[in-house]
């Protein structure tokens, strides 16, 4: 399988392109899915100078395996939120992104709901609102790959 490496600078610098990208959603929450949008969270948390971070949890691949299963859980009381900007690494088969947007707006149908991740993919179910890039290949993000 052909694999594309994300390295640490260049996720410094489309950190920068997204901040921008979003500045006029200007969300007053920012939630991130766990784990890939953990890393992108807390980066953006602090370009924007806001602990309004929060995450929840899903659980769709096992390392680069898809599972037939996808478990949404820890969802944050985002009740005092107006506008949400869901975090994710790539928006790969969209279905996760698809699960959450549709459970958040069951539990909290006042809010305004974005996304943006990283990267896409062409074919996902779920365009995101923002994103900086199309994915090459499979990618191994730094945050992955460089702590083993």
């Amino acid at each position: 399988m052909e694999k594309y490496y994300y390295g640490y600078d260049e996720f410094i610098g489309d950190v920068a392109k997204l901040n921008r990208a979003i500045e006029a959603f200007d969300p007053d929450t920012l939630l991130a899915i766990a784990r890939g949008g953990l890393t992108l969270g807390h980066f953006l948390a602090n370009a924007r100078d806001t602990r309004r971070l929060f995450a929840l949890n899903s659980i769709h691949y096992e390392g680069s395996r898809k599972l037939d299963t996808l478990q949404i859980f820890n969802i944050p009381d985002l009740s005092d939120a107006r506008k949400v900007l869901i975090l994710d690494d790539i928006a790969d088969s969209g279905e996760t992104l698809v699960e959450v947007l549709n459970r958040l707006r069951e539990l909290y149908p006042d809010i305004e709901f974005k996304v943006a991740t990283l990267f896409y993919k062409p074919g996902s179910l779920i365009q995101p609102d923002f994103t900086v890039k199309e994915a090459p290949s499979w990618i191994d993000f730094f945050w992955e790959i460089d702590p083993l």
